[in-house]
């Protein structure tokens, strides 16, 4: 009988000292890959477990459910982890909870089917989106103007557009590259796809491309774009039935006078822009910085915003880090013009010296998007042809954090919102 007291004694001390939990801590000092983490997270939902995200504990960490093959898969991607009690699981859940503190667990259902914008070919850029879901291992399907136009997008919970233009200007590369090789190419494949897509223009095609994508938001997906994607993408739906490319670019003279036929109403973000009408110049409008900014390399940070998490956690998710300040980095649509945002859509993050838009958000329909100025979060200014960055140098990028957030976005159980 004593023996048998003491059986239970241990079983039940044993039980309480045992971990129940699993946290993947996301502060400055505690984790050694941040991006794979992210990674790790996605895996434990493809696995049909719920995560609990932990918005403004610790940097946004992940609560993860105590399983061996959980805690082996951390070892192997050389991701930071403590084990957890239930009783200490309780202590932070509680605090968390409390009302003097400004954070909330939200809990993560499922691994979101993410689909990639892009030609299938080899670009002379590389897309930062692309490379930090490979390196954080989380898997995605690349899409074009075919999968799009045949209704695909519904197949996807969370849509990405590369490094694109969706006005038929092929980038407004046309002052330097014209002669290149790569545009040359580049330029009779899109062609040739608004050919065998039954589309004169290659602007028209895109134009059908962006109006199929904007749907499928209003539907309620979610969209994320870097750089002369979110820009162009907006100036193509103010300009449906209006030709605002010059010859060199479709074979035909711009509509006269199309600034003042702009239809504002039907963009996502932007309002009262001035398009650029000089092909020669490598720019679409007045909404980017970039020629207009004046900050140096060694001050350019931008600030992220601060969200009640209770009330506003869908931008407190997206801007989860473990710094408040980003360093800057360029790209041919930098930064917005503030004046040029509309009233409904939230700066996330913002350069202060200048006032410059980083980092923005909005709700369209029953769908959400996500603008992120400039291309490469760690190459300050990537130029076509330059060496694509090795995340490896930087498992603990706050920048591409943000992309990631955008990415674990969708798995999060939402409520209804207005449109």
């Amino acid at each position: 009988m004593k023996n048998f007291f003491i059986f239970i004694f241990v079983v039940l001390f044993y039980s309480t000292v045992t971990a129940s939990y699993i946290l993947i801590p996301m502060d400055s000092d505690t984790q050694a890959e941040h991006l794979k983490a992210y990674g790790l997270t996605y895996w434990t939902l493809q696995k049909q477990l719920k995560v609990k995200w932990l918005l403004n504990y610790r940097g946004g960490s992940f609560l993860l459910p105590d399983t061996e093959e959980i805690k082996k898969e951390c070892q192997l991607r050389g991701v930071s982890f403590e084990l957890l009690s239930n009783s200490k699981t309780e202590e932070i859940l509680k605090l968390i909870g409390s009302p003097s503190q400004n954070m909330e667990a939200v809990v993560l259902e499922k691994a979101p089917r993410i689909a990639v914008y892009s030609p299938k070919g080899n670009q002379p850029w590389d897309d930062a989106v692309t490379m930090v879901l490979t390196y954080a291992e989380i898997p995605y399907t690349i899409i074009y103007d075919e999968e799009v136009l045949s209704d695909q997008l519904v197949l996807f919970d969370w849509l990405h557009l590369h490094h694109e233009d969706f006005t038929g200007q092929y980038g407004k590369f046309y002052r330097a590259y014209r002669a290149a090789p790569w545009y040359i190419k580049n330029k009779k494949e899109a062609e040739l796809m608004a050919s065998n897509l039954a589309y004169n223009k290659v602007s028209d095609l895109k134009l059908d491309v962006s109006l199929k994508i904007r749907d499928y938001v209003v539907g309620g997906g979610f969209m994320f774009a870097m750089c002369s994607a979110t820009d162009s993408f907006d100036i193509a739906l103010s300009a449906e039935g209006i030709d605002i490319c010059e010859t060199m670019f479709d074979n035909d003279p711009s509509d006269p006078g199309y600034q003042g036929k702009i239809n504002y109403d039907n963009t996502f973000a932007f309002k009262n822009f001035i398009l650029e009408r000089s092909p020669m110049v490598y720019e679409f409008s007045s909404i980017d910085m970039t020629s207009k900014r004046k900050i140096n390399k060694e001050t350019d940070y931008f600030t992220l915003m601060d969200y009640s998490a209770k009330w506003d956690p869908i931008p407190t998710m997206l801007i989860q880090n473990h710094t408040s300040l980003i360093k800057g980095f360029m790209g041919q649509t930098t930064a917005y013009e503030r004046d040029q945002i509309k009233a409904n859509v939230l700066v996330m993050g913002e350069q202060k010296t200048n006032g410059e838009a980083r980092y923005i958000h909005g709700i369209k329909g029953k769908g959400f998007f996500t603008f992120y100025g400039g291309h490469d979060p760690e190459d300050y200014q990537h130029r076509v042809g330059d060496a694509k960055t090795e995340l490896e140098l930087h498992p603990n990028s706050p920048g591409y954090r943000l992309i990631l957030n955008n990415v674990l976005f969708p798995a999060a159980k939402k409520k209804k919102q207005k449109t």
